[in-house]
């Protein structure tokens, strides 16, 4: 994932309002993770950092949208993107140990936060764990492949879950006493 620093040094009392709509930072990321999504509507990020203590608040939307095969039909489908966010971010002592990276780092006495990793994260957050073209998406017919959204596939249709024909013929024997 790409990073983004951002100089946060300077930040006045009510914060400041920063864009980022560099498409780059998302295709790098899909390309990276090996993911099957290309831009529909550019994405674009508008968010405030606010000091707040040994910390910084950062609120703002991630919007856009992105082009993603339906889970159940692999049709390219387009998913809007709306993602609000809040997030507090502290600025990580010297010698604290975290498991976690933080996003701001001092760096040649300078402030920075890395946007980058924030906006990725709240990206991964706003996608559907299963992206559907439709609710009532039929998907494809598990034999030859047919997308049954456009009507009924010529294999025979036993009504059966195919997925249990191998028990089909199984024969319990119940004895006595066991």
């Amino acid at each position: 994932m790409a990073e983004h620093w951002l100089d946060i040094n300077d930040l006045p009392e009510e914060g400041r309002e920063f864009t980022l709509d560099d498409q780059a930072l998302w295709a790098d990321g899909w390309r990276e993770f090996h993911m099957d999504i290309s831009p529909a509507r550019p994405l674009s990020a508008t968010f405030r950092v606010t000091p707040q203590g040994r910390g910084v608040l950062v609120s703002g939307a991630l919007t856009g949208s992105v082009s993603v095969p339906c889970d159940r039909c692999t049709a390219p489908t387009e998913l809007p993107i709306d993602q609000r966010f809040d997030q507090f971010e502290e600025e990580p002592q010297k010698g604290e140990d975290s498991l976690e990276q933080s996003l701001l780092r001092r760096d040649f006495g300078r402030l920075e936060l890395d946007a980058g990793s924030l906006l990725w994260e709240e990206f991964l957050l706003a996608l559907p764990v299963k992206p559907l073209c439709t609710e009532e998406c039929k998907g494809l017919c598990p034999n030859c492949g047919k997308d049954l959204n456009a009507g009924p596939c010529a294999c025979a249709q036993t009504g059966q879950d195919q997925r249990f024909a191998a028990l089909q013929n199984l024969v319990l024997d119940r004895k006595k006493g066991s």
